[in-house]
């Protein structure tokens, strides 16, 4: 990806995290049974150009200050829960997010015992980034995409002063 088209995407990313949620971007990870190529494809996403910390989004490990639940893998039947419960400790607005084709349907795992299928079977899934693995642009123009498509201006309360 090139630095312009890194930018730009960046900046928007930025920008429509402030609009919507009034501060930047929490995104919560989990991993609900992948082979590692996702997460090989977030963590250069999440380096890419200076990193998305640069832009304004953080990978946080406290399901209670995340605004993103990004699922990766396919979901097993052991790790549904995980996925459930950690959807289930965040505060609205949150979103839900699969990425990679296993956490959108199952991907070549489909129809294997252990196997739920895609995170929709046990959560409701705002945006789905279909790739094995999708390339780290991809992911951030699908967090760009998410948060531009759900951005309403943020209402803040007026500050009262005290009197004397």
């Amino acid at each position: 990806m090139d630095e312009v088209t890194v930018s730009s995407l960046a900046a928007r990313l930025s920008e429509a995290g402030t609009t919507l949620l009034g501060r930047s971007l929490a995104v919560r990870h989990v991993d609900a049974g992948s082979c590692g190529g996702c997460e090989i494809a977030l963590a250069a996403a999440a380096v890419l150009r200076g990193g998305l910390t640069r832009y304004g989004v953080t990978l946080v490990d406290d399901p209670r200050a995340a605004d993103v639940l990004l699922v990766t893998g396919v979901v097993t039947r052991a790790l549904a829960e995980a996925v459930t419960r950690t959807l289930a400790a965040m505060a609205p607005p949150r979103f839900v997010v699969a990425v990679g084709d296993c956490a959108v349907d199952g991907g070549v795992f489909k129809g294997a015992p252990s196997v739920l299928g895609g995170a929709e079977r046990v959560v409701a899934v705002d945006l789905l980034i279909a790739g094995c693995p999708p390339s780290p642009g991809r992911i951030i123009a699908g967090l760009v995409a998410l948060l531009e498509a759900n951005a309403a201006p943020v209402r803040r309360s007026r500050r009262v002063e005290p009197r004397a």
